[in-house]
């Protein structure tokens, strides 16, 4: 009994020792995830462990969200996940998104996992027509997505309609333009094709770099009114707050950047913004629903402390990474030559192996056609021969009957005709004998010279097929060298001496020279980078020009209307900002 009491006690003891768990379900942009959390955990637990999974460490560009009321909420870090308003039923799901954006992506993000994960986000975004993009630079973003997935462009692999399946362009330019998607293919393959030579991530990188420049990148827009009544947009970005009409998302009325803001604060639904310059007058708004004010107080707590953050030295971990990331970007580049090199290696010796077997089907071919004139010629040689023969015995026999002829004119001559007319007859005789023997003198004769001749026509058969045989030894001694060639070509990409430089060269040390030369090439990249903009806004520009034709002015919304006249005044989203700050 005592014992039943003390098993009942310590596996109620042990029951109570166990934790309470819930499940959760974790949505990236590519991948999900699912994890069993503890009760007590809180964001924060939540959230490492989210980033310890990904492998990430720029963890303060990111957040986890969720939507409650058709409003979108941030977990926040302090407080314990159940007791935010997420639905009770599980897995409870939460998005991994990007919260803020920087100002410089190619300065900013260090982490090739986060440079991937805002890559997709910003492409969703433009897909999705959140993020306003003008038809030109769809297209130049989807070469540079294509590159991203495919690698370099290669027309025997990549051939027409290979794009077919693919999402690449906003619904919105498709149908603002009368052009197949064959034709949008085209387009796209073409910039595709200038894009060799570059990897993932700095595809993903020139992708992100352009569509920085883009008015909407990176803005949250909150419905507000004025202290008038007047309906309004807030947008909260990484440089600051701006004031936009309903029906004007790219061209702010008003902006506050970060460093000329002192002070936001918020009382039930009325937020004040107050300006550095006391000249400047206060800007008061409000906002229908209290969720909303926290979100958008979150946000300008956030991007303000990494605007400031962004100005000072980096910090010591920033300083690791970037480190980290320069030698792993001159590791990837010194790999990458080393293939290159193989690549070429391997290109040319198929080239010359190729071009090898190619001069050995045609000594082959013509080996083939000289065997045939060979044959052709003992042929001819054959039936002259036989020709020749005959033609010998016939003037033979004609000599032969020449002869009988002869020594019947001889008895003729010899016979003794007694009479006159026997005489006239014999005479007669004789006449037509010696006419006979003629004409048979003349035949053999003319049979002698047509013999000769066929001897001769012999000789000059005999006389080509000997030269007929040389060209066949030559040929064939010629086939025998270009074998051993052929062979020792073929087995030369197995055998290549650059395989073993891959894994030598990836076995160095990176010393403060090769940091400093580096560091001049990055310059030189940025020149260099200078330079193909402006040759790139020369290719957008032309593209526009291109495609305008086929243009539907009639399918022309609101924000393409206001992006042409922006462009026709020369007005870009940082000049804009600068000019209403």
């Amino acid at each position: 009994m005592a014992g039943a009491i003390a098993s009942r006690m310590s596996f109620s003891s042990l029951k109570r020792k166990q934790p309470k768990t819930f499940t959760v379900r974790i949505a990236t942009m590519d991948a999900e995830m699912e994890f069993s959390c503890e009760v007590k955990w809180k964001g924060k637990d939540l959230f490492d462990l989210v980033c310890r999974t990904l492998g990430l460490r720029e963890t303060w560009f990111f957040g986890l969200q969720y939507t409650i009321k058709d409003t979108v909420a941030w977990l926040k870090m302090d407080k314990k996940v159940l007791d935010h308003d997420v639905p009770t039923e599980e897995p409870k799901t939460f998005h991994f998104l990007a919260k803020f954006y920087p100002e410089n992506a190619e300065e900013e993000l260090v982490q090739e996992i986060t440079q991937h994960l805002f890559f997709l986000q910003v492409k969703k975004q433009i897909l999705d027509e959140k993020i306003f993009c003008p038809p030109e630079a769809s297209v130049l973003l989807a070469s540079y997505a294509v590159q991203a997935k495919y690698g370099d462009y290669d027309p025997n692999v990549h051939k027409r309609g290979f794009l077919a399946q693919e999402e690449l362009l906003p619904k919105r330019v498709i149908n603002l333009y009368q052009m197949t998607p064959e034709m949008w293919e085209e387009r796209i393959t073409a910039w595709y094709a200038e894009h060799r030579g570059r990897a993932r991530d700095e595809a993903e990188m020139e992708y992100l770099k352009i569509a920085q420049d883009l008015e909407m990148y990176g803005v949250n827009y909150f419905a507000i009114r004025n202290k008038k009544g007047t309906e309004l947009l807030l947008g909260v970005d990484a440089l600051g707050l701006h004031i936009y009409d309903p029906d004007n998302r790219l061209t702010p009325k008003i902006s506050f950047p970060w460093n000329e803001i002192r002070n936001i604060s918020y009382s039930d639904k009325e937020f004040t913004i107050k300006p550095l310059d006391k000249k400047i007058d206060v800007f008061k708004f409000n906002s229908s629903k209290l969720r909303v004010n926290k979100l958008i107080l979150q946000l300008c707590i956030g991007n303000h402390d990494l605007f400031m953050r962004r100005r000072k030295a980096d910090s010591l971990e920033v300083q690791q990474m970037k480190a980290q990331a320069r030698e792993e970007k001159a590791r990837k580049q010194m790999e990458r030559q080393c293939l290159a090199r193989e690549k070429q290696m391997r290109e040319e010796a198929e080239r010359t192996r190729d071009e090898l077997e190619r001069r050995l089907m045609q000594l082959k071919e013509e080996a083939t056609m000289a065997n045939e004139a060979l044959m052709r010629s003992e042929e001819t040689a054959d039936l002259l021969a036989e020709k020749a023969q005959i033609t010998e015995e016939e003037a033979k026999l004609l000599a032969q009957k020449a002869a009988e002829a002869e020594q019947e004119m001889q008895r003729i001559k010899a016979t003794a005709i007694r009479t006159e007319e026997e005489k006239r007859l014999m005479e007669q005789k004789v006449l037509e004998a010696e006419m006979l023997a003629l004409k048979m003198a003349e035949e053999s004769e003319r049979r002698a010279k047509e013999a000769d001749q066929l001897k001769q026509d012999l000789q000059e058969a005999r006389e080509s097929e000997r030269r007929a045989k040389q060209k066949l030894l030559e040929i064939t001694s010629k086939s025998s060298y270009t074998q051993p060639m052929n062979s020792s070509s073929t087995a030369l990409p197995t055998d290549l001496p650059s395989f073993n430089l891959i894994s030598e060269s990836l076995s160095f040390d990176f010393k403060d020279t090769d940091m400093k030369r580096l560091s001049m090439e990055i310059e030189k990249e940025k020149v260099e980078y200078m330079e193909k903009s402006k040759h790139l806004q020369e290719q957008l520009n032309e593209l526009k020009t291109e495609i305008e034709a086929l243009k539907l002015k009639e399918r022309e919304t609101a924000l393409d209307i206001l992006h042409n006249e922006n462009s026709s005044r020369g007005n870009s989203k940082h000049n804009t900002i600068k000019k209403v700050s």
